[in-house]
């Protein structure tokens, strides 16, 4: 192949390699590793954020009731004592022991204040243990950690001797310091599991996941550097996994992309090819229709009858060559639309496929009479002959496996404001795998050594038309229909 060629459709090709559009590359930041690792963190260290605040309103209530159990041990021995006269040193021992300024208990409707420091403190916040929720539980440790040095703190907790309840007054600094210790040792531990946590769940997921994509990233990526060179296509792991279908699908794709590309630069290359030939043939037709012109002055009248077909022939062949330089370009002239007849146009299709005399196949015409189209004649003469054209190749080379003889049959009639015309043959009919790309060019031959471009160019003349081409569903055979709708008025 040449260094360099421009295809039909405008697709440059250099060195065997199709060039496409550069896309910009985003600049990357972040790998798909390194987010994974810091999400993985931040996780567990919300997960911990969860589950520190019931842990520290729990320690804080474990903390007061201790001392509330403290206090009741002092007051079973203040109450033991003779007399109840505790000396003031001892008092404030037993006070100092349990971390409290006032002891008191309220037994029977009598509240007794057991043991007080020299002044008896002043209250700046209360909390009841015996029958505080979870939510008060939640504020309280929260309001603990954020209230200043110095704060009075009063606790109601259970009494013993069917008390109502066990009262004492306390600094509320050393809960608080105790609660900031217990806060740092739970993060450093938090934070040690957050980080073999993230550790375990990064390598396993790395693993897994991580490194299975950035296969397939660098994959691709040496795949489009190249994408008609085979060995770049990836080489499926054979998970069965989501990543095992993705290699799988990736690879398939590669594969039908590669077979693509090397087919639209040998398309390419053709397209060059037959252009130039093209133009040539052009010109040589054209040289025989200036001779041909000559035979309507003969007096022949064999010459005389047909030399008005010849002529005719020849005009459509150089039309013929002139609008495929047109679709090389991808410049498709717009069909001439005019009311013709179908039945001129069918007659000509039988005389140039060579049937007007020929029995080995039989022609059959079942026409509406006076049918009109609105349609190029040119085009739709194009149209006819390439789609039983096939269809005659098609008879011919099953003539000598068939059991009986080959069948043409052309039906034509209006629906409305569009004209059907029906091309049925009785031959093997179409096969299912190339009823998937039948109006493709060069992949939707039916017949062996076929390249498929009649079936592609007729429905493209049909489409320009607003038409349709399709195939029906037969008993035996194929079977065509052609639909050109009339144009709207106006």
């Amino acid at each position: 192949m040449a260094n360099s060629a421009t295809s039909p459709a405008g697709v440059q090709v250099q060195g065997d390699v199709t060039k496409t559009a550069e896309t910009p590359k985003r600049p990357r930041r972040f790998g798909l590793s390194a987010r994974l690792l810091i999400l993985t963190i931040l996780f567990g260290l919300l997960a911990e954020v969860l589950i520190y605040v019931p842990y520290i309103a729990n320690y804080r209530r474990n903390w007061l009731e201790n001392r509330i159990s403290a206090a009741i041990t002092a007051a079973l021995v203040l109450e033991a004592a003779p007399n109840g006269m505790v000396s003031d040193d001892l008092a404030m021992q037993i006070l100092d022991s349990i971390g409290a300024k006032m002891v008191a208990l309220k037994i029977h409707n009598s509240r007794r204040m057991l043991a007080v420091s020299n002044m008896p403190p002043q209250v700046d916040v209360t909390t009841d243990l015996r029958n505080i929720t979870a939510m008060q539980m939640l504020m309280e440790a929260l309001d603990t950690l954020l209230a200043p040095n110095g704060r009075q703190l009063r606790v109601l907790g259970n009494a013993p001797m069917n008390g109502e309840f066990t009262e004492i007054v306390m600094d509320e600094t050393p809960l608080r310091q105790a609660m900031l210790n217990f806060s740092r040792n739970l993060t450093m531990i938090s934070l040690l599991i957050s980080a073999i946590t993230a550790g375990l769940v990064y390598g396993a997921l790395s693993l897994m996941i991580v490194r299975p994509v950035r296969r397939l990233t660098r994959a691709m990526t040496a795949f489009a550097d190249n994408p008609e060179d085979r060995s770049r296509i990836i080489k499926a792991s054979g998970r069965g996994d989501e990543i095992g279908v993705a290699e799988r699908e990736l690879a398939a794709m590669q594969s039908q992309l590669v077979g693509t590309l090397q087919q639209k630069n040998r398309l390419a290359a053709l397209g060059l090819a037959v252009a130039k030939i093209n133009h040539d043939l052009r010109n040589l037709l054209a040289a025989a229709q200036l001779l041909s012109d000559r035979l309507v002055t003969s007096e022949d009248p064999l010459v005389k009858r047909f030399a008005p077909r010849l002529i005719d022939t020849l005009d459509r062949a150089i039309a013929f060559c002139q609008s495929t330089l047109s679709y090389g370009k991808a410049v498709e002239p717009v069909p001439a639309r005019r009311l013709v007849e179908v039945a001129p146009l069918i007659h000509d299709a039988r005389e140039l496929l060579g049937l007007t005399a020929d029995e080995r196949i039989a022609w059959e015409e079942v026409l509406e009479p006076g049918l009109k189209i609105d349609a190029d004649p040119d085009q739709l003469a194009r149209v006819l002959l390439n789609i039983t054209r096939n269809a005659v190749q098609t008879l011919d080379s099953a003539a000598e496996t068939a059991t009986e003889a080959g069948c043409l049959r052309i039906s034509a009639r209006r629906e409305g404001g569009a004209v059907q015309i029906d091309i049925a043959d009785n031959g093997p009919g179409v096969p299912d795998k190339a009823r998937q790309r039948l109006f493709e060019a060069f992949s939707g031959s039916a017949r062996p050594g076929g390249t498929g471009l009649g079936l592609a160019i007729a429905a493209e003349l049909v489409r320009a038309h607003g038409g349709s081409l399709a195939l029906l569903d037969a008993a035996r055979g194929a079977r065509f229909r052609i639909t050109i709708p009339d144009r709207p008025a106006g």
